[in-house]
């Protein structure tokens, strides 16, 4: 019953204009009640003191019982709204002026008495004699007087008479009619905030609704303009736009999501391909050792096959968990602050026999402006290299040339490794340096797995740098290294 939030709205706003309704029957009834104690005391202080000297109560100093009956009986008729008391100095009942069958109590609290004489602020409430527990306006006076007192005349401002007439005045026409006018106010009021809220609970009723079909659709699909109402600047408009950007954001990363796993089934496809075949020249090659009868020529051939396929295969796998560390975070660089150009030269010094034996020349530029510091791992920025001058060599023309410069800005450290060779299709540009991702059939052909460009763009973003590869204009490419900057001290 309660499962929607207009609902629940609903059920406090009834709930609340029914307290409502409580309230302001209570305090309206009280408020006046009090406001009319208040006034008829003010209006009849004096009775008790005028109905004493007027009825000629006090002769020669005494109470006249005889007057006093007189003016019981007069009063009942002249004004039956009120009762009239004679009490002793204890507050005693001696005499009244009501049906003695309905006085209940023998004597009546005598400090409202003395608080009345004392001037105190009204609304004054003393015992009613009529009941044990009811308190009624009052007007009293020291009877014979107030320098020699005998006793009071106590009169009730609201007696018998008077509440009958109330009573009468609850049951009437127009009492009803004003209890239903207020009713009827609530009632219109409640209509008038139920079609408030459902006006107010509209947009957060069509943000729900966006979000079932969300779901509904797999979470695939991001949501389009006016699907959530995110106009304006309150509470429910940045929900809207804060679901619009979540939903955005999980399409995205759903996309991503689908895209990894694509390239992990092409990767485990390509890996699978790539490795079977040094292992079906290893098994090949081991098979025709143990079936034929070979001399010693043929038996060394068959072994030198293995040997190699076998290190082919060891080559590949050991790339695969390098870059799977790298992938995974797995490696903790060991930072130090290096000389680059010392470590290029010697990376270059390395590959120089490779590259002569290749009939390529291998050149590096030295540095203008002195031999900038940077901070790196040294084992894995020689790995980088490593790849970039094996890429290098993998497609430079014979009689050609490769060229490591360094170079530095204010901002970082530029290394490049530029070659003569055919260069790289335009579209091939960035996606070079995903996993088993070759430059044509001379990489196959030299045994390589096409990790290397991928595990060399890992380790420079771990180092918080960046690896990009471009076209020459004169032919070739040349692969840019930029690494962040340690001024050397």
């Amino acid at each position: 019953m309660f499962r929607t939030l207009y609902a629940r709205l609903a059920a406090v706003l009834c709930a609340l204009l029914v307290a409502i309704g409580l309230l302001y029957a209570f305090l309206a009834t009280s408020s006046t009640t009090r406001h009319l104690q208040t006034l008829e005391q003010n209006i009849n202080r004096d009775v008790a003191r005028r109905i004493v000297a007027d009825r000629n109560l006090v002769a020669e100093g005494r109470l006249s019982m005889e007057a006093l009956k007189a003016t019981f009986s007069a009063y009942m008729e002249i004004n039956p709204s009120i009762e009239i008391y004679l009490l002793d100095l204890d507050g005693r009942i001696l005499s009244f002026s009501a049906d003695p069958g309905k006085v209940k109590r023998k004597s009546v609290a005598l400090e409202p008495v003395r608080a009345f004489l004392a001037g105190a602020p009204f609304p004054l409430l003393g015992d009613d004699p009529r009941s044990h527990d009811r308190m009624k306006a009052f007007s009293v006076t020291p009877v014979p007087s107030a320098t020699d007192p005998e006793g009071y005349l106590y009169v009730v401002l609201r007696g018998e008479q008077y509440d009958s007439a109330v009573a009468a005045l609850q049951q009437s026409f127009v009492l009803r009619i004003g209890l239903w006018a207020v009713a009827g106010s609530l009632g219109f009021g409640l209509l008038a905030g139920l079609l408030l809220f459902h006006l107010l609970t509209r947009r957060l009723r069509r943000l729900a609704q966006a979000i079932d079909r969300f779901e509904e659709g797999s979470f695939s699909e991001a949501l389009t303009g006016g699907a959530v109402d995110v106009a304006g600047s309150d509470e429910l408009a940045r929900l809207g736009q804060a679901f619009e950007r979540m939903a955005a954001r999980i399409v995205a990363q759903l996309d991503a999501l689908k895209a990894q796993d694509q390239a992990r089934r092409e990767l485990v496809a390509q890996v699978s391909h790539d490795l079977r075949t040094p292992l079906a020249a290893v098994t090949g090659a081991l098979e025709t050792l143990a079936m034929k009868q070979l001399d010693d020529a043929q038996r060394a051939e068959y072994l030198a096959i293995a040997l190699r396929q076998a290190r082919r295969l060891g080559g590949m796998v050991d790339a695969l968990f390098e870059l799977a560390r790298l992938e995974a975070r797995d490696i903790e660089p060991q930072f130090e602050e290096v000389n680059l150009a010392e470590l290029l030269q010697d990376v270059v010094l390395k590959f120089r026999p490779h590259a002569d034996g290749a009939g390529v020349r291998l050149l590096l530029q030295p540095p203008r402006g002195g031999s900038p510091l940077a901070r790196v791992d040294v084992g894995l920025i020689e790995r980088l290299l490593d790849n970039l001058l094996v890429n290098a060599l993998e497609h430079a023309p014979g009689e050609g040339e490769i060229e490591v410069a360094l170079s530095g800005s204010e901002e970082a450290l530029e290394v490049s490794v530029s070659d003569r060779g055919p260069g790289i299709p335009d579209a091939e540009l960035e996606t070079i340096f995903e996993p088993f991702r070759r430059g044509g059939a001379g990489a196959r052909a030299r045994g390589h797995a096409g990790l290397g460009l991928g595990i060399a763009r890992r380790i420079a973003e771990l180092h918080g740098g960046e690896l990009s590869a471009v076209n020459r204009a004169g032919g070739g490419a040349r692969f840019e290294l930029r690494l962040p900057l340690l001024e050397s001290t």
